[in-house]
């Protein structure tokens, strides 16, 4: 499916706007044969130094001083609120492989032109599980992401900002242009999504008694988790809550899967501090019938969505996106109050 087609669904129907783009970053990639390009070692943290400073400069500035045809940097989400945020992305060849050994830094300009900011440098996340937790859904999906970077982005103020990646492969430092529509900036006050600090609403999420043991219906990987039995809202307010919203076998971008297997994995180490839920994201598990009324519930506009909600019944972390197993770990500790 084109670039142009996957956003003209976005538009008409309920298909979250992350599931495009990733997807289309990945179109623009090149439809070749895919694979990790690496060991899976992780390569060595970047610092600012290994990047030139913007200094006034524009993005295409900064992108002409580097060679062409170099690798598609693939956001995992569009959707973020004025201050520092989270900025996940993937590096991908011209052939689709993901680029894992590169040190790797963001740049970003308003729309329109004006002087860029950065770098800013991204830590490099494995999304890659234990054996026991890697689905079927996963592992039969050659293009199922294994790897994440991080970096932290200061959006000064609201608006629609344009991201430029560069990448250090070896000594060669290359451009990592962005394949997605500019990046949306929302002042905190106008943020529809649950915010830290916020109290979620009081959503029922379908459990498996619900549904008489038949997971099918309220969870599309397989094998099926066995995060469906607890309902968010007997939870709420009681004990520790992580809350993903996600589609394994539905998520075109690739994500869906490997975050939910992370968040098993994680639940294995922690579920006797927190209730761990997974939240499918259609109707019937069809994309034709639009979103659950959970999904609305939360505003999202996109997906995956992590949400940690503390024993008071307040979101101590969110994450829009693909996150590590480190990541989570790190997002359940603030629950826990730790």
């Amino acid at each position: 499916m084109s670039c142009l087609l996957l956003f003209a669904a976005t538009v008409r129907s309920p298909r979250p706007l992350a599931v495009a783009l990733l997807a289309c970053a990945l179109v623009a990639a090149g439809c070749g044969g895919g694979g990790d390009d690496s060991s899976g070692n992780a390569p060595p943290q970047a610092t600012p130094d290994q990047f030139p400073k913007a200094q006034g400069k524009t993005l295409a500035q900064l992108r002409a001083q580097l060679p062409k045809a170099g690798p598609v940097l693939a956001p995992t989400g569009s959707y973020f609120v004025s201050g520092t945020s989270r900025l996940g992305f993937g590096l991908f060849t011209t052939s689709r492989a993901q680029i894992t050994n590169a040190s790797a830094a963001v740049y970003v300009a308003p729309v329109g032109g004006g002087p860029a900011e950065g770098p800013f440098v991204a830590r490099y996340e494995s999304l890659v599980v234990k054996g026991a937790f890697q689905s079927e859904t996963t592992a039969k999906d050659p293009d199922s992401a294994k790897t994440l970077y991080v970096a932290k982005v200061p959006f000064k103020k609201p608006g629609r900002y344009q991201v430029l990646g560069m990448a250090r492969l070896g000594n060669r430092l290359v451009a990592a242009t962005s394949a997605a529509p500019p990046v949306i900036v929302v002042p905190k006050e106008r943020d529809p999504v649950p915010g830290v600090g916020e109290g979620p609403p009081r959503i029922h999420t379908p459990t498996e008694s619900e549904v008489a043991g038949d997971l099918s219906k309220i969870d599309t990987r397989a094998p099926h988790d066995d995060m469906h039995k607890v309902d968010f809202a007997d939870a709420l307010g009681k004990k520790p809550t992580v809350l993903v919203f996600a589609t394994p076998l539905l998520c075109q971008s690739r994500v869906c899967g490997p975050v939910v297997d992370i968040e098993a994995e994680v639940e294995s180490e922690l579920r006797d501090k927190a209730d761990f839920i997974h939240m499918e994201i259609y109707n019937d598990n069809e994309v034709a019938k639009g979103f659950r009324p959970q999904v609305a519930a939360f505003h999202l506009p996109t997906e995956p969505w992590l949400f940690v909600i503390n024993r008071q019944g307040k979101i101590a972390a969110r994450i829009e996106g693909a996150f590590s197993a480190d990541e989570l770990r790190a997002a359940v500790k603030k629950g826990l109050g730790a």
